[in-house]
Order: C-alpha cells, then sequence, then structure tokens
C-alpha cells in the first residue's frame, strides 16, 4: 500500500484519483503531479513501483502543501479574520454562512436543527 504525506492511499484506484484522498490535493494538482513525476494517471496504486511512489512522495512535499501544515494554515487564516474583528471573522464566530448566502431559509447545516418556539402549541383537530 502507498502512503504519501501521512494518507494510505487505496489499492485499486487509478493514481490520479487516489491522490485526491490527500487533504490538498484535487484533481488538477493530481495531474500536474503526475506530469511532473511523469507516472501513467491510469495505473492503479497496486501497481506503482517504488521508485515512482517516492517520486510522487518527493514533488507532493516539495512543491505542495498538504494535510496538517495545510490544515493549520486554513485555521489560522479563520482566527486572523477572527481577531481582526472582520465581518467574515465575526460569521465563523456564530457559525453562520460566510459568503453572502441567505439565512432567512435555508442555511440549515450551519444553523443547526431548527428550535421549538416556547408557549406553541400544536393545533388537535375536532371528531
Amino acid at each position: 500500500m502507498a502512503r504519501i504525506a501521512g494518507v494510505d492511499l487505496p489499492r485499486e484506484r487509478r493514481v490520479e484519483i487516489a491522490l485526491t484522498y490527500i487533504y490538498g490535493v484535487g484533481v488538477p494538482t493530481s495531474q500536474r503531479i503526475l506530469d511532473k513525476t511523469g507516472v501513467n494517471p491510469d495505473t492503479r496504486v497496486r501497481d506503482l513501483s517504488d521508485a515512482e511512489v517516492a517520486r510522487l512522495r518527493q514533488v507532493i512535499e516539495r512543491e505542495v502543501k498538504v494535510e496538517g501544515a495545510l490544515r493549520t494554515e486554513v485555521a489560522m487564516n479563520i482566527k486572523r479574520l477572527m481577531d481582526i474583528g472582520s465581518y467574515r471573522g465575526g460569521r465563523h464566530k456564530r457559525g453562520l454562512p460566510v459568503r453572502g448566502q441567505r439565512t432567512h431559509t435555508n442555511a440549515r447545516t450551519k444553523k443547526g436543527p431548527r428550535r421549538a418556539i416556547a408557549g406553541k402549541k400544536k393545533v388537535i383537530a375536532k371528531k
């Protein structure tokens, strides 16, 4: 099993797709990495030689910010927005949508489940 950047790549997937299991690597980045290393994108992970895995690992470590370092950078960027008191930082603090989406309706994922209204009684149908 190929292990790159602390992630075990799935053996049965094509290399092009398997690299996307690494946080910070999407399909375009994966294609760029494979072009630089000269690895065929259609190769299955189980069929990669040790030399190819080593080349992939080397290029990813040198040129792409992935996993822990990227997560740390993203967290620090969000913390900076909150510390300077920007509008976006405030939205992050409150757990609301940051990018201008409407919240009157929708946004249930960020806002959480609906809360019950105090004192409201359910109407019971008469027979």
